[in-house]
């Protein structure tokens, strides 16, 4: 008798350990999953309130067509003047509905007005589908209106912009241009009718640049890089002068690697991805990218 109790004794001890390894055995494996769930948090970005430069935009005109020049100034201070450029801006800045804009096929035996952009620069240029949308491309539309022409759009890299204008392929570039020398090689500008700015775009965990106030105390800081950082940026944008430095646009350039993309969306997703640091592009498609993408995120 006195066994069996024995025996009954050990059972039951033995039942509560094996009970209280498992109840340990489920919290940890409840606090690995937390630890799960909080390092599979999306990584999103956000853009340092900082102008880091001052620039105008324009539109690069063909230099055989002088009269195409002076119809376009014409038109471009008529649509700032009548407030028509602050209701199509007011559709990608403000509460307004962006309008599709539809592009002809090329036709030499019409009457057209081909333009060359890059849509990969929202708000100014971008496609849903086969429409086209933003800023330029609205001007675009109505500036064909205006000349009583058919709209063509001949889509492609930013560095070809300019160029395909030079060599006739094009009438006038419309890409978010920031008017500057070594582009007036290739095309005349027009009147500008747009200011804008380099902004610096960061993973949102990076608070190097949270106390900056002005562009300098960012570029200070953006100073201190090494060649073993790499910032990247739209390829033939004025982000990639920033970076690498120019003379012609005045900028002494940073010690860190410049990585070309073809477009900042890239860019910025590599950013996330842990590929580079940073990424400096124009202000307002900074913007654009980082809240189309943390939205994803």
């Amino acid at each position: 008798m006195k066994m069996k109790k024995l025996v009954s004794m050990l059972l039951a001890v033995a039942c509560v350990f094996s009970m209280a390894a498992c109840g340990s055995k489920d919290e940890s494996k409840d606090s690995g999953d937390a630890g799960s769930d909080a390092s599979s948090e999306a990584v999103t970005a956000k853009v340092i309130d900082v102008d880091l430069t001052s620039e105008e935009y324009a539109f690069g005109v063909d230099k055989t067509q002088p009269e195409l020049l002076d119809q376009v100034n014409a038109f471009v201070n008529q649509i700032k003047e009548d407030g028509t450029l602050d209701e199509i801006c007011d559709k990608y800045f403000g509460d307004g509905e962006p309008v599709a804009v539809e592009s002809a096929a090329l036709d030499e035996s019409k009457d057209q007005l081909v333009v060359a952009t890059n849509a990969a620069f929202e708000p100014f240029e971008y496609t849903k589908g086969d429409s086209y949308y933003g800023i330029d491309m609205e001007i675009a539309a109505l500036l064909a209106e205006e000349l009583d022409k058919e709209l063509v759009i001949q889509n492609m890299d930013f560095d070809a912009v300019c160029l395909s204008v030079s060599q006739q392929k094009c009438d006038i570039a419309m890409a978010g241009l920031t008017i500057n020398e070594e582009r007036e090689e290739y095309v005349t500008f027009t009147d500008s009718y747009y200011e804008a700015s380099q902004r610096l775009i960061v993973p949102n965990s990076d608070t190097t640049f949270d106390d900056c106030k002005d562009a300098d105390a960012v570029a200070e800081l953006l100073g201190k890089l090494s060649d073993s950082d790499a910032i990247g940026v739209q390829a033939g944008t004025t982000g990639q002068y920033y970076v690498e430095g120019d003379a012609d646009w005045g900028f002494d350039g940073l010690p860190a690697k410049c990585t070309t993309y073809k477009s900042g969306s890239l860019a910025v997703q590599d950013m996330l991805n842990g590929n580079i640091k940073y990424v400096i592009i124009d202000a307002a498609p900074a913007t654009a990218i980082t809240e189309a993408i943390n939205e994803m995120q």
